[in-house]
């Protein structure tokens, strides 16, 4: 039996984006914990092989299940970003992209901090490192060139997440290239980091800015339990107003009441053009 996709794979010149933290995998859990790797790992396979987003950021992911997602997602799929710790290991922020639609032209992965070249350097006061991915690439139909970051905002402190929202604002005032930001921002959408992030209006929310919603205003982290209505939005896909935002989804799909990650992943497609 085939699983029913949300939006699952659009065809040129549109381009299916996701975002999606698919909670490290943890030790120690009692053995019917719905945290339990082991027990969601064929559910994110279900929903990635149904969905197939041609851009997908992630985050929590350790490096074998950053490699699980790859091969979820097919043969065609490339994985770019490594671990945020200084010594490249252990958890990242990987970003993925079907190699069959796009060429890619470039990427680094840099830190979240005053030091960013410096892996694994925290200096705005979150405990551990935080990192973003930021990859130029050419639709291999369209021609398009367009840039994508991912990217894991802190969840402890607000001083963090208010400088990281300007390092991104800062990388993506760096091209004049449409932008899409995907990432956990651990704050809600009607923060004081959203307010940073869209204030200005050199990038905005896809959820607000979409011609069609295809799903309810969901709260992207249920942390197991039902799906709520207008609750905690943390996951966002943003954009430069250049892009052309047709859908977006906040995906609650469950497979026999279970859930595949702790968050829903967060959809939208795109294409890259002059707003009318």
């Amino acid at each position: 039996m085939t699983d029913i996709p949300l939006i699952g794979p659009v065809a040129p010149p549109d381009f299916h984006v996701m975002t999606y933290n698919i909670r490290r995998r943890m030790r120690r859990l009692m053995p019917h914990s719905p945290d339990r790797w082991d027990r969601r790992r064929s559910l994110i396979e279900r929903l990635l092989e149904a969905e197939q987003p041609c851009i997908l950021g992630v985050q929590e992911a350790l490096p074998d299940q950053a490699r699980f997602v790859r091969r979820a997602l097919g043969d065609s799929y490339r994985l770019l970003g490594y671990g945020r710790n200084s010594n490249k290991r252990g958890e990242g922020c990987p970003l993925f992209f079907d190699r069959d639609r796009l060429e890619l032209l470039g990427w680094r992965q840099t830190a979240l901090s005053g030091t960013p070249d410096i892996p694994g350097s925290t200096t705005w006061g979150n405990p551990t490192p935080r990192v973003v991915v930021a990859a130029t690439f050419r639709g291999r139909a369209t021609g398009v060139e367009f840039r994508v970051l991912n990217t894991h905002f802190d969840q402890f402190s607000r001083r963090s997440r208010m400088h990281s929202a300007e390092e991104i604002l800062r990388l993506v005032a760096q091209s004049s290239l449409p932008t899409i930001v995907t990432g956990d921002f651990n704050a809600d959408d009607d923060s004081l980091v959203h307010e940073a992030i869209t204030g200005s209006g050199r990038l905005l929310d896809t959820w607000d800015t979409a011609r069609e919603r295809v799903t309810e205003s969901w709260g992207s982290f249920a942390n197991y339990g039902l799906p709520k209505l207008e609750r905690k939005r943390i996951d966002w896909i943003l954009a430069t107003p250049t892009v052309t935002v047709a859908r977006a989804a906040i995906n609650v799909t469950r497979y026999d009441g279970r859930w595949p990650s702790d968050h829903a992943p967060v959809q939208a497609v795109v294409h890259f053009g002059k707003p009318k």
